[in-house]
């Protein structure tokens, strides 16, 4: 039963071997999913239902819509030039670039999106003006911040399935992980943010103490980001169809305000056939895992196992993590374990969330990884390797914090 670690990993190091040969991302992670179904399954039928689950499942379709009409606000928000007057502004209420380059990603991670580090990207582009900063460093700014909010956000799809299988109350595990989200932001701050250095005072800082805001940026910037909010909270409108709506209703009030956007150019330009083609990849790669039975097998084993329960929760939703990149792949399948190993744990529930997490960070599955770096044209392991080092010391401090408070005796 153990060769199935053996199978996963043999498959990861293919994907890094192509992903190194410059192959496409998408045609990598699919070859490596091929990989485990010949040593797993070898069942042509095994292939033929992952992609009908894969087409039948709502949430992927979703998730495909929802990032193209992302990459269609960016284009509204980029040619209308609220995108930068929006940093402009972020510039002149903080004094430094470098604090917009932390904020606008961690503001924008606040409205669920799975990919929409695509969204918060073009910020930073903007915000890095005047700082010497390299496209990896951007990158890993992006996913960083974009993702710190997965701990204390009631709005986080991940957060809503992991409370309603464990039987817990999203306010108490806000309660008992929240600080994670401080912890992360100052992690973020402390090795990606603080070292960079300005280069250009003029561009980068406010010299001149203007404090002058662009509320017409101000509002085109964030109005869409809160009106998608609004549309997915209070009325339970699916992100894709959410983003559809304020991409087209927001296209006549660009043009009431006078930053006109040609609307041929909103919908062509942000039709990446490329991305969508990986995206489509990745996404029958998770499927491929399920039908293969591999999910299960590795559930079997740590749960035969003798470790300690946190032990267990914690690797299962590391692995997880790694393999699915989704916050609802860790949790769907972990928090159910458990649920039935210990009945109301919010200790283990946190836990689950927070290796979930660091396993999702450091995985070329992971969409907003994918996007990122299609973006800044950053080396996507250069990018993997920084996220991965802050996440060992995030889940570090965790597991020392978690360990002397509830398990030392």
């Amino acid at each position: 039963m153990e060769s199935v670690f053996l199978v996963v990993i043999a498959a990861m190091a293919l994907i890094v071997i192509l992903l190194r040969l410059k192959v496409m991302m998408g045609i990598s992670i699919l070859c490596g999913g091929l990989f485990i179904w010949l040593f797993e399954s070898r069942s042509l039928e095994a292939l033929g239902q992952a992609v009908i689950d894969a087409v039948k499942l709502q949430r992927n379709w979703d998730l495909i819509f929802c990032l193209y009409f992302v990459m269609c606000l960016e284009v509204e928000l980029r040619k209308s030039g609220s995108l930068a007057g929006m940093v402009k502004t972020c510039r002149n209420v903080f004094s430094s670039n470098k604090v917009t380059l932390a904020i606008m990603p961690a503001f924008l991670g606040l409205l669920p999106s799975v990919g929409g580090a695509r969204f918060s990207a073009p910020m930073v582009q903007e915000a890095s003006a005047g700082i010497d900063i390299n496209p990896e460093q951007k990158s890993t700014i992006n996913l960083w911040f974009r993702h710190i909010f997965e701990f204390s956000n009631p709005l986080m799809p991940g957060m809503i399935l992991a409370c309603g299988i464990a039987n817990v109350t999203i306010q108490d595990l806000i309660i008992q992980v929240g600080w994670v989200t401080v912890l992360c932001f100052i992690l973020g701050w402390i090795f990606l943010v603080q070292p960079l250095k300005i280069v250009d005072p003029v561009k980068a800082t406010n010299t001149t103490h203007d404090h002058e805001i662009d509320w017409k940026s101000v509002f085109l910037a964030f109005g869409p980001v809160v009106s998608s909010f609004l549309l997915i909270v209070l009325f339970g409108v699916p992100a894709a169809v959410s983003m559809g709506l304020v991409v087209i209703g927001f296209i006549p009030i660009f043009y009431a305000l006078k930053r006109p956007v040609p609307i041929k150019d909103i919908f062509i330009e942000s039709f990446d056939v490329k991305l969508l083609v990986n995206v489509a990849f990745i996404l029958y790669f998770i499927q491929l895992l399920t039908v293969t039975g591999v999910l299960d097998e590795i559930v079997h084993v740590f749960n035969t196992s003798s470790l300690p329960q946190p032990i267990i929760v914690a690797s299962l939703a590391f692995i997880f993590g790694l393999m699915t990149g989704q916050s609802q792949g860790y949790i769907a399948v972990v928090i159910p374990i458990v649920a039935l190993m210990s009945p109301g744990n919010i200790v283990l529930v946190s836990t689950a969330m927070v290796f979930g997490l660091a396993g999702q960070m450091m995985t070329p599955v992971h969409v907003c990884i994918l996007v990122t770096v299609d973006y800044f044209k950053s080396n996507m392991w250069r990018v993997i390797g920084t996220c991965g080092f802050v996440s060992l010391v995030m889940i570090a401090i965790y597991s020392v914090w978690t360990y002397f408070r509830y398990y030392f005796i």
